[in-house]
């Protein structure tokens, strides 16, 4: 079956691709153009992963992106359909969440031909800067991999692309070559050299869900290293956490403020703001997820992050949805 994509000025919930097999975008231009980007291949089933090399098309985002690497992640998720912001029986403890089964996700990386229509801090990864004559485990610093992000098994719909450089990323073409029997991609030892090198922070193991209501929150936390801060003998510990929220209902919904509780060395911090990373998303049929990647730091080598969005409907009715705790881990 041929994958066409939809140039339009108008963005589509790209969860039909598996049965309209278009992608759809939104561009500036008012023309509706349709554009031959491949052919969809069977999808895999959740016991089957896919390879690295495979492209494919988001099934949220909609954009195209290739698999450099497979993870599998322990997955924790509840449902609580009363949500207060921070009850007396809140459980902060992540290791408590019944954790109800694995799944694959995907480490991809994106044609950057489609990040202009996604966001640059939502799809990228952080990878550690460090001094040759200190431990390996020792950070100097932290540098962003644009275009780089991580996908479920169930939101990768795989195509065979009509073209000869099927993604557009300056990466791409370090990390693949082309095997001249089969015609599929197969990493280089570049892709190797780099996975290795970056081990340590670009694993996952762990996803953590929680659904209040019509809003599901998944936060996915990422150990980066351990930093000696500036002027003082202290050492700040370094992670990186993905945060996705859906809106899995008909009405829309706006997120106006953020609650976070951080616990460290037995201390609560509180962090209370606007929005997230500057914006205020509005959840819609049209565009029901959000996603976004932010860092956090510690004294210590353990953690707990949890908190609350704050959403309005259109009729000015307010309520909270939780964000699952998760453990901010070294190892």
């Amino acid at each position: 079956m041929l994958i066409y994509r939809i140039s339009s000025p108008f963005k589509f919930d790209a969860r039909a691709l598996s049965l309209t097999c278009k992608v759809c975008k939104k561009y500036q231009s008012t023309e509706t153009r349709l554009d031959h980007v491949g052919t969809m291949l069977p999808e895999s089933g959740m016991e089957n992963s896919y390879r690295v090399g495979q492209t494919f098309l988001h099934k949220v985002f909609a954009y195209r992106g290739v698999i450099i690497h497979p993870w599998t992640a322990n997955i924790s998720e509840q449902s609580k359909y009363q949500a207060s912001s921070f009850p007396d029986n809140t459980n902060t403890d992540p290791a408590k969440s019944k954790a109800l089964k694995n799944e694959t996700y995907y480490q991809v990386l994106m044609d950057s031909r489609d990040l202009p229509y996604n966001r640059d801090e939502a799809f990228f990864v952080t990878t550690i800067k460090t001094d040759p004559s200190q431990s390996s485990e020792t950070m100097t610093g932290i540098q962003t991999v644009p275009g780089v992000d991580y996908v479920s098994h169930q939101d990768v719909l795989p195509y065979s692309s009509i073209e000869e450089v099927p993604i557009q990323n300056d990466l791409f073409k370090l990390f693949f070559d082309q095997n001249q029997e089969s015609k599929q991609f197969q990493s280089t030892e570049r892709l190797h050299t780099w996975k290795n090198n970056n081990y340590n922070s670009l694993k996952m193991d762990k996803v953590y869900k929680e659904t209040t209501g019509e809003i599901r929150v998944t936060a996915i936390p990422f150990f980066l290293g351990m930093k000696n801060s500036t002027g003082s003998h202290l050492q700040e510990y370094w992670w990186r956490y993905s945060i996705r929220v859906e809106n899995l209902g008909d009405k829309s919904a706006r997120l106006q403020e953020r609650h976070w509780r951080i616990i460290s060395n037995g201390s609560v911090k509180t962090v209370r703001g606007r929005g997230v990373t500057g914006k205020e998303p509005i959840l819609n049929k049209d565009n029901p997820v959000f996603q976004y990647c932010s860092h956090m730091s510690l004294p210590s080598t353990s953690g707990t992050m949890w908190g609350t969005f704050r959403f309005e409907r259109e009729n000015g009715e307010q309520f909270d949805a939780r964000i699952p705790a998760f453990a901010l881990e070294t190892s």
